[in-house]
């Protein structure tokens, strides 16, 4: 949970910084938005799901 909601907070930071660097237009950034929503309530949700989550665990296991 912790983590999923760090993903959240990080990526809306970089879209707000995308639309204010105008990198990315409002209306595409909307498409973007409703498109992660909706693959959420898909089929695939679990599969992303776990794939960051190991994303996650292997970064978390690399020691500097």
């Amino acid at each position: 949970m912790a983590i999923s909601l760090s993903v959240v907070v990080l990526l809306a930071v970089v879209l707000v910084v995308l639309i204010r660097g105008k990198s990315i237009k409002p209306g595409p950034a909307i498409v973007a938005i409703l498109f992660g929503f909706f693959l959420a309530s898909t089929g695939m949700a679990p599969s992303i799901n776990r794939f960051l989550n190991s994303i996650a665990e292997t970064i978390n296991q690399i020691s500097f």
